[in-house]
């Protein structure tokens, strides 16, 4: 059967692998879970060989097609709030405002992760790290949703709010600490409502998977090879309809349900993931 080419063989990937790989993604890039930990899991858990760079970009662009989709109209008045308050003497509006935070979030992990790209890629994505990194973080968004006080909308935040998210941010760079979820758990401990607090993990998901795809496609332009273009857009669709169902539901559900559900999913797969290399 056709598929992708491994990195370093010739062996391809059957179907069923992409599917599982490209729904792990889209039903985990948003919800604070971590999707880096569970694809880099999967393969361990599958008994499937590494996915290649050729999936990595389909199922990041997928996700990134399913929120731009999703928060298309977001994006139109966020972009067309930016350029009006542009001219000097121009009022800033919460269209604006809330545009520069996302530029101001997306900044420290663009900068970080150019600076720590080898060392993310070659020494952080042991089992033992993603099993830590997946029940510590967790503990963590379990504190803030319980101790937050929950009264702040997303038009509230100011650059200061978006710099202290763009930090956190940062912290998503190690596999298992999941980008979507360390966002949300510094956006409760500045006192946003869970919706708030998701929906601006959303927003700053689009740059951030955006430019996380570019350097990808970089490193797969120069590792060259065949590519497989059905299996591609497969992959990209695949990813792309989980991913936009799993935000339609989180945002429906989260204020709600709170983030306890995930926590306690947090707890037991870093304990799995412990017994499973002990």
């Amino acid at each position: 059967m056709p598929g992708f080419v491994f990195r370093n063989t010739t062996e391809p990937m059957d179907l069923i692998q992409i599917a599982i790989l490209a729904l792990v993604q889209g039903l985990t890039e948003f919800l604070p879970i971590s999707s880096s930990g569970h694809l880099i899991l999967a393969p361990h858990i599958f008994g499937f060989r590494d996915q290649g760079l050729e999936l990595d970009v389909a199922v990041h662009f997928g996700t990134l097609i399913a929120v731009v989709g999703y928060f298309r109209h977001d994006i139109v008045a966020i972009t067309l709030g930016w350029f009006r308050a542009l001219p000097p003497g121009a009022t800033a509006n919460p269209e604006s405002r809330l545009g520069w935070a996302i530029i101001v979030g997306v900044l420290p992990v663009i900068l970080v992760g150019l600076l720590a790209k080898d060392l993310v890629e070659n020494h952080l994505r042991e089992p033992w790290i993603i099993g830590a990194t997946t029940i510590l973080f967790g503990l963590l968004l379990g504190w803030a949703d319980w101790r937050a006080r929950r009264q702040r909308a997303i038009t509230q935040l100011t650059l200061a709010d978006a710099i202290y998210i763009g930090l956190a941010q940062v912290l998503a760079l190690i596999p298992g600490t999941s980008r979507s979820g360390i966002t949300m758990t510094a956006g409760l401990m500045l006192g946003l409502t869970r919706e708030a607090a998701a929906r601006f993990s959303f927003l700053l998901a689009i740059p951030t998977i955006l430019g996380s795809s570019l350097l990808i496609g970089k490193d797969l332009l120069e590792v060259g090879g065949e590519v497989d273009w059905g299996t591609i857009w497969t992959s990209v669709a695949l990813a792309a309809m989980t991913a936009w169902l799993c935000i339609h539901y989180f945002l429906a559900f989260i204020e709600r349900m709170g983030m306890q559900p995930f926590v306690i999913y947090r707890l037991l797969l870093g304990g799995v993931i412990f017994y499973l290399i002990w």
